[in-house]
């Protein structure tokens, strides 16, 4: 495998690392604020089958990705979605809602809830999480050089990258989502810059889309030149870092967020 490649896979997974990182531990945060209300023996069990729904509706998005991505059509749902996801956070942000009042909301609304309407309200907010974490992986993945055979009409590297993606996120949830909480906690500008991050991670998605053969509207080979893919990592790069130094340094107990329970 050619050096340059290898470099550019690897960039590219550390990248999703911190990505899914962040958005882990919102997800996270919301799934422990869900089964709060609980004893601790079915919270834990809830808990269990929530991250056990968080994998499988990973895996089902991702062999759902190797046949839907092939359409340009979906491509344009999915960058639509990114920027939903994007614009309805940031404009929460910006208008000074605060997250504390919105997990009080959510506590107050599941107090009611038995154990299995929990669990079911739980795997409900995985599937919508699992569509977060693939598509974004998804739009990463598609433009980086083709490695290995083919995949039911995907590269086998794109393939692999946007796998390794959906685990990374399962992972973090279950051992790393307290440590990247408290970060959040400490850089709450790091919040605003991982929804930022989505909606150009959208916009990379409508690039790959306007670039396909049936709509023509960019060059094809536009999404995986060189000066596109320069763009959209120094764009990425300085977005993060303006959320962390823009971020007053906290001591973490600031009480914006609760324990994950993870």
């Amino acid at each position: 495998m050619d050096f340059a490649v290898l470099l550019e896979y690897s960039w590219v997974l550390i990248v999703l690392i911190v990505l899914e990182g962040l958005l882990a531990a919102d997800n996270a945060v919301v799934l422990a604020v869900m089964v709060k209300h609980l004893d601790p023996k079915r919270r834990k069990r809830a808990l269990f089958y929530g991250l056990l729904g968080a994998f499988v509706f990973r895996m089902i998005a991702i062999l759902l990705l190797v046949f839907l991505v092939q359409w340009w059509w979906m491509q344009a749902l999915g960058a639509i979605y990114l920027f939903y996801v994007s614009i309805s956070h940031l404009i929460k942000i910006r208008q000074g809602q605060s997250e504390e009042e919105d997990l009080e909301k959510m506590e107050k609304k599941q107090k009611g809830s038995g154990f299995w309407m929990t669990v079911f309200k739980v795997e409900l907010a995985d599937i919508a999480f699992a569509i977060d974490s693939i598509l974004a992986a998804a739009a990463i993945a598609l433009a980086l050089p083709e490695i290995g055979g083919d995949f039911f009409g995907v590269n086998a590297g794109q393939y692999t990258v946007m796998l390794i993606g959906g685990l990374i996120g399962v992972i973090i949830m279950r051992f790393f989502a307290t440590w990247f909480v408290e970060i959040l906690q400490q850089k709450p500008g790091l919040e605003v810059a991982a929804f930022v991050i989505v909606g150009w991670v959208g916009v990379k998605l409508a690039v790959l889309t306007l670039a396909h053969d049936q709509i023509g509207v960019i060059p094809h080979e536009f999404p995986h030149s060189t000066t596109w893919k320069l763009i959209f990592w120094a764009v990425m790069v300085v977005v993060i870092l303006i959320g962390w130094f823009s971020s007053k340094n906290t001591d973490g107990h600031g009480g914006k967020r609760v324990e994950s329970n993870y």
